[in-house]
């Protein structure tokens, strides 16, 4: 039982403080990588989004969870750099897609290289053991399909 009339049981509890833990250490090495490249986290995260395909700006919006016109400002900054590019979509010439350039890929895989914090503890664990754990987040956050990968990916 997770939860009884007087609260949360002290394992949840534990649980809980040990993913806060852990936010709080992968967004503070984010910050620190992002900053050795003088971007902000959310610039570094939406580079990162469009390191891996080029996205509908709404797309964007949606995924950061902010205002379209929040995510407007940040491409036109990365867009400022050269590490973006603003192109009308293939299937829409109405939309504008916004997509990482060249020295864009490089600078988000040099992001994602510099993030060791989860990468070499996770390391530590067996394909087993990573998999169980990936499994028991995507449940956690309700994306988890029958196959255990992630919907939409």
């Amino acid at each position: 039982m997770v939860a009884s009339s007087r609260g949360t049981d002290p394992l949840t509890r534990e649980v809980v403080e040990l993913i806060g833990a852990v936010v709080a250490r992968y967004h503070e090495e984010y910050e620190q990588a992002a900053g050795r490249h003088a971007l902000t986290g959310a610039q570094a995260r939406v580079l990162g989004l469009l390191a891996l395909e080029p996205v509908p700006m709404r797309k964007l919006a949606l995924a950061l969870r902010c205002e379209p016109s929040n995510v407007t400002g940040i491409v036109d900054r990365l867009e400022a750099r050269g590490l973006v590019e603003r192109r009308p979509d293939p299937a829409d010439r109405r939309v504008k897609l916004a997509a990482a350039t060249p020295e864009g890929r490089q600078t988000a895989e040099r992001l994602r290289d510099a993030l060791g914090f989860a990468r070499e503890p996770l390391g530590q664990l067996t394909t087993a053991e990573r998999t169980v754990l990936r499994d028991l987040l995507q449940q956690m956050l309700g994306t988890q399909t029958r196959e255990g990968t992630t919907e939409g990916g």
